[in-house]
């Protein structure tokens, strides 16, 4: 497999094509914007541009479609290849059928993005250590293999499942998160001027409000199934909890929360956060990278809160437990004071 067709060089499609192009492969791009199609040149997520998308697959081994469901959907009509077929919409069980005349397709979905769009915020790493779920169908299991080999080539992890346990499954995770957090923030501007008051949960809940609407319009339309059940599903436990609160039932309540921190807890490991306050001040980000250095601890994750008007903020680091205070102490010396 030397000759990878791209169509479409969003923000998943220009990560796919850095992976495949770190690899050696050579990716022929295209894209109905001109602008995202450059701009993938530009970042090198593409070797070379093609003019149409038949232009693109005429001689690929492998054909990547990196659109939205809908897109996906028109594309597969004008497809006819025998190369190769994966994409990455996020909705299967429609794209599957709409695929059905190809001899050699594979569906698939990473689980990874970010709420900005387009190949400007692509990043060979956007993938690594994420699921990327595998939906074989009817295809031969040479191919499936194949696609978990260049799935794993992108740092990410496969797991099969089929179209129905896929659509299911992202409802909970993925697509009912969006919903919510647009209800949230909606919910909240509704209400007075709450969201001058929102701190680091009401942003950590709803930083996917931030995203496409119209993706998940397309999203939501096409996974419509599972995602009203899975609503009506969530209204019913909002109306028992509500209930649980204004009966003072606090054992339940309790039960309630506690069953969710463990569960919780299972997504991750443990981490301690180290809450470091950043002045107004050139060169703040480069003292705590210094800090960072000298400690060498393992960083799992990282947040910067702002000040609302801009002029510094809160930077929190979480580390692995026993590396806290080695981390403190470094940053320490940088001068900097904790929150």
């Amino acid at each position: 497999m030397k000759h990878v067709a791209l169509i479409g060089t969003g923000l998943i499609g220009a990560s796919i094509g850095l992976g495949l192009s770190e690899h050696g492969l050579v990716v022929t791009g295209w894209d109905p914007s001109k602008d995202a199609l450059d701009v993938a040149r530009e970042r090198g997520a593409i070797n070379r541009k093609a003019a149409s998308m038949r232009a693109a697959i005429e001689d690929a081994d492998l054909v990547v479609l990196a659109a939205p469901p809908e897109s996906v959907i028109e594309l597969l009509g004008r497809i006819e290849t025998d190369a190769l077929v994966f994409d990455v919409a996020a909705v299967k069980a429609t794209v599957a059928k709409a695929a059905s005349h190809l001899p050699r397709f594979v569906g698939t979905h990473p689980m990874a993005g970010r709420e900005h769009a387009g190949p400007a915020h692509a990043s060979i790493g956007l993938f690594r250590g994420a699921a990327w779920i595998v939906v074989p169908g009817e295809a031969a299991e040479e191919d499936v293999l194949a696609v978990e080999e260049i799935i794993g080539w992108l740092g990410a992890i496969a797991t099969r499942l089929t179209a129905r346990e896929h659509d299911d499954a992202v409802a909970a995770v993925s697509h009912l998160p969006q919903v919510i957090a647009a209800l949230m923030v909606e919910h909240a501007a509704n209400h007075g001027d709450r969201l001058r008051l929102a701190a680091g949960s009401f942003r950590d809940l709803t930083r996917v409000a931030l995203s496409d609407p119209g993706l998940w319009v397309d999203i939501l339309t096409h996974n419509s199934e599972s995602v009203v059940t899975q609503l009506e599903e969530l209204a019913g436990a909002l109306t028992r909890t509500a209930r649980l609160i204004e009966r003072d039932d606090d054992e339940a309540i309790r039960d309630l929360l506690g069953d969710a921190q463990a569960k919780r807890r299972l997504m991750a490991p443990p981490v301690v956060a180290v809450r470091v306050l950043l002045a107004d001040e050139p060169g703040e980000l480069g003292r705590v990278g210094a800090a960072l250095a000298e400690s060498a601890v393992d960083v799992r994750d990282l947040q910067l809160r702002h000040a609302r008007h801009g002029g510094g903020g809160v930077l929190t680091l979480s580390v692995r437990p026993g590396e806290s205070e080695l981390l403190r102490s470094s940053l320490s010396k940088q001068g900097f004071e904790f929150s």
